[in-house]
């Protein structure tokens, strides 16, 4: 038990995926896992594990931004010995050929500031995937024939963005979508020596002004669920 997970020593899996939103860790934790189990829920924050074919699982909220699931991540990692933790969640896409509904692989993920910004200092530290879970991530997507797109995305410590300015510089250097917590991600399984990885669903578009429906996000995110549990145990 740490200060903001209940589980009981033994109670989380290697493998953890990780969505922001604790409902969205309920509903993938009874889609897709078996037995699945309620190991954590102070403050609001739900965390589930279960088997995927055989293999054991976590499913935790990371709650939304980087300082959030910096604090769960660390956790995780240090006092449970997660191994494996790969985000799922949605991503606002800033590239015409990036369509809704389909899936990015954050090969990197660029920022202005993360929580591990101090440490750094003045080095601009260019956090990346794992290339082997990314890898198989990507041969998961293309074996499901869902659109997959691979590269950089940005991950911003504000929702109500006001830099018009800094997304078409983004735009103009290729930066395939924004959202708000793989980089810290990236940059812990980097300190800690463990395997990460963003694979995100476009539930919005910043250009086109497009967004999915609430009642369709849930069956939209069940693809990315899919590609990660496959990239996971196949890496």
């Amino acid at each position: 038990m740490t200060i903001h997970i209940g589980a009981a020593p033994g109670e989380i899996a290697e493998t953890v995926l990780m969505p922001g939103d604790p409902m969205r860790a309920k509903w993938a934790a009874e889609t897709f896992l078996d037995d699945p189990r309620c190991v954590n829920q102070v403050r609001g924050m739900l965390g589930f594990t279960g088997t995927w074919k055989g293999h054991g699982v976590t499913i935790h909220g990371s709650g939304m931004g980087m300082p959030s699931l910096s604090i769960y991540a660390n956790e995780l990692i240090r006092d449970y010995g997660a191994k494996t933790l790969i985000r799922i969640g949605s991503t606002g896409a800033m590239q015409d050929h990036v369509g809704l509904r389909d899936v990015i692989l954050a090969m990197t993920a660029s920022s202005i500031s993360t929580p591990s910004a101090g440490i750094f200092r003045e080095l601009n530290f260019a956090p990346c995937a794992d290339f082997r879970l990314l890898q198989a991530a990507h041969a998961a997507a293309v074996a499901r024939d869902v659109p997959v797109h691979v590269g950089g995305i940005y991950s911003s410590d504000v929702f109500y963005d006001e830099r018009p300015d800094l997304n078409d510089q983004m735009v103009r250097h290729g930066v395939l979508a924004v959202e708000m917590e793989a980089a810290e991600l990236y940059t812990l399984a980097a300190r800690y020596g463990c395997r990460a990885l963003a694979v995100l669903t476009v539930s919005d578009h910043l250009l086109t002004k497009e967004e999915l429906p609430s009642e369709d996000r849930q069956s939209s995110f069940a693809d990315m669920v899919e590609i990660a549990l496959e990239a996971a145990f196949s890496a």
